[in-house]
């Protein structure tokens, strides 16, 4: 536990001072890449099954990062393209909710397809942190708070009254109770946020629907990885951080959360 609260402690401090150190898009966009590199590694693992990576992996890692740095850097002639990859994404997320419902009736068979999967995830999820962190900061860390607080909510009640299992051929440590737990502290950040932001009328109710959404779709993410770690038969989808595993462990919640808030967040127009 001591090893998983330090490393911890080491990522929240880093992704803070790249987001609020300076208005420089530079160490964003660096986190961001290193990220992707690492993401799109590790999400090779998934493909084959038993651990086993993809024959090419390497050929996988640029081609995500070539379309990543060409985004980044051609921000102002390609950004109104981002809300279509953001809503493309959303639609595989409401496929995967079927997935993983079903699972293991129903899963994820890896194929030609699945490293465009992947690089459909990953990107659409820098993106959308990227744009938000644009627009300001504090709405990334807006949407980090919704994320930990419904991981972090979802835990301790979990472990203290946790009977129902939620999904379990996808995730056996997971329970209603502790879902129930994430929503209602998630739920406290919602409000403080719509009464700091002095919200009202329709746009209160946009801002908490589109919240309560984001919620649950980290929850997805997380189950989603899940099934895919299940079905790979690994534990972890790697060991970068002592305590944490790899960098998809700790952002799977922020593949769903992220993409379908930033598309939310666009077509209201901001809040």
């Amino acid at each position: 536990m001591f090893e998983r609260i330090r490393t911890g402690l080491i990522l929240v401090t880093i992704v803070l001072l790249c987001m609020f150190a300076t208005s420089n898009p530079i160490p964003m966009i660096l986190l961001m890449i290193v990220v992707l590199a690492v993401g799109a590694k590790e999400w090779t693992k998934f493909g084959k099954g038993e651990g086993r990576p993809y024959k090419y992996p390497l050929l996988f890692i640029i081609r995500i990062q070539v379309v990543a740095f060409l985004a980044y850097f051609t921000e102002q002639y390609c950004a109104e393209t981002w809300p279509i990859i953001w809503a493309i994404a959303s639609i595989f997320w409401l496929s995967a909710f079927v997935t993983v419902r079903r699972y293991p009736l129903v899963g994820i068979t890896p194929d030609r397809w699945f490293p465009f999967i992947g690089s459909l995830l990953l990107i659409a999820t820098t993106l959308a942190i990227y744009s938000l962190w644009s627009d300001s900061p504090w709405w990334l860390m807006y949407l980090f708070a919704l994320v930990w607080a419904a991981d972090t909510g979802a835990y301790f009640t979990g472990k203290a009254f946790g009977k129902h299992k939620l999904i379990p051929d996808v995730s056996p440590n997971k329970t209603i109770e502790g879902l129930i737990g994430g929503l209602v502290l998630a739920a406290i950040i919602i409000a403080g946020a719509s009464y700091y932001r002095h919200l009202m009328d329709w746009h209160l109710v946009g801002f908490v629907l589109l919240s309560m959404v984001t919620v649950l779709a980290s929850v997805l993410g997380d189950l989603f990885e899940s099934l895919l770690k299940r079905q790979a038969d690994i534990k972890d989808s790697g060991t970068l951080l002592p305590g944490h595993g790899g960098v998809l462990d700790r952002i799977d919640s922020i593949l769903a959360a992220a993409p379908i808030f930033a598309l939310g967040f666009w077509l209201a127009g901001g809040f």
